[in-house]
């Protein structure tokens, strides 16, 4: 999810974020290659982006994001480390060194860009703040909620968000506020309050925890931008671009056809935008310090960003989402990545 409690993230944050600044984070990519695994912060479980299965493997969007570092860094999709956190801990378990990138529905925002001692490297999920409410309660728009008990997970940017669309629509709400995920969700269906607010891609996400998914339905306003991505520390200019470049190759493969089941024959391709991409002509992963099939790696064992994004949360997952926004800028999204070369 997103979000920010101020006071306590901001001032507990202080000293780490200038300890990071002053390039205590360094050398991100030798400590990777030495422990052999990538250190990936993830949610504690929001089915179609960071959540074990049945036998205790990681899926999910964000998931990949940490399983294409690891095929670009050390060539191996499934070397990589989840270790799960609530909203409150996320950044701090990164400015700590406690792992090497948080890839955790995490919204982009001026204040964590700036003053945290992080970096966003990107976007794999263009999202907005919405609101669940019960079929029986209703209404059928955010500007009926006048006076409604809301469910909202602390430490996220939604308590602010939400605070805000109240007062410019002159309304009130009682707020209803839980640590996890989880926890929000049961209480909205334990009926602790009439409306649970969140990303609109979590509300697709928890409700189909509910006993009765159909009973739920998701208001079509969206109060806020909220551009989710991966984050690392400041301080280290190479693990930043690795990351980032990671993101960006999966978004240029999907735009140029690239499949991890077509990958293989597409090394020959005669077209120089793809022979680059996939290391036949240069080697573009040498100032990052990765070798020149860095990029073909990531595709071939994790898929393009179209292939992420259709098994995770699109219309062939159990959350059912439409591309929308997230559809390449050349199909009407905005999804758009610079070039490789």
């Amino acid at each position: 999810m997103h979000n920010n409690k101020k006071p306590l993230l901001i001032a507990s944050a202080a000293l780490l974020a200038a300890s990071v600044a002053s390039g205590a984070s360094a050398a991100t990519l030798d400590s990777v290659k030495e422990k052999g695994f990538v250190q990936c912060g993830v949610s504690t479980g929001l089915p179609g982006f960071s959540a074990p299965d049945d036998a205790g493997n990681w899926q999910g969007l964000d998931v990949d994001v940490c399983r294409g570092v690891a095929a670009a860094v050390l060539g191996d999709a499934s070397k990589v480390r989840y270790i799960p956190l609530t909203a409150k801990e996320r950044f701090t378990a990164l400015q700590s060194g406690e792992i090497d990138v948080l890839s955790r529905n995490t919204t982009w925002t001026a204040t964590r860009d700036t003053s945290l001692g992080l970096n966003f490297a990107g976007v794999n999920y263009y999202d907005g703040q919405g609101f669940m409410v019960s079929k029986d309660l209703g209404v059928a728009s955010a500007k009926e909620l006048d006076g409604a008990a809301i469910c909202i997970q602390s430490g996220t940017t939604t308590e602010l968000n939400l605070a805000d669309y109240f007062r410019l629509n002159d309304m009130t709400f009682e707020p209803v506020v839980f640590d996890t995920s989880d926890q929000t969700v049961k209480g909205f269906e334990a009926g602790r309050c009439d409306v649970l607010t969140s990303d609109q891609s979590q509300l697709y996400a928890l409700r189909i925890k509910l006993a009765d998914p159909a009973a739920a339905m998701v208001l079509p306003e969206v109060i806020s931008k909220e551009p989710l991505g991966p984050v690392v520390r400041q301080g280290d200019d190479q693990w930043f671009n690795i990351v980032k470049w990671t993101l960006f190759a999966q978004i240029n493969a999907e735009e140029m056809g690239l499949t991890s089941d077509n990958i293989e024959a597409k090394k020959s391709d005669t077209n120089p935008n793809v022979a680059r991409l996939v290391g036949a002509d240069g080697n573009y992963g040498e100032a990052m310090g990765l070798p020149a099939d860095w990029a073909y790696q990531v595709i071939k064992q994790v898929g393009n960003y179209g292939e992420m994004f259709e098994r995770n949360v699109g219309t062939g997952s159990a959350l059912n989402i439409e591309r929308g926004l997230n559809a390449l800028w050349s199909n009407g999204g905005i999804q758009y990545a610079p070039p490789v070369r």
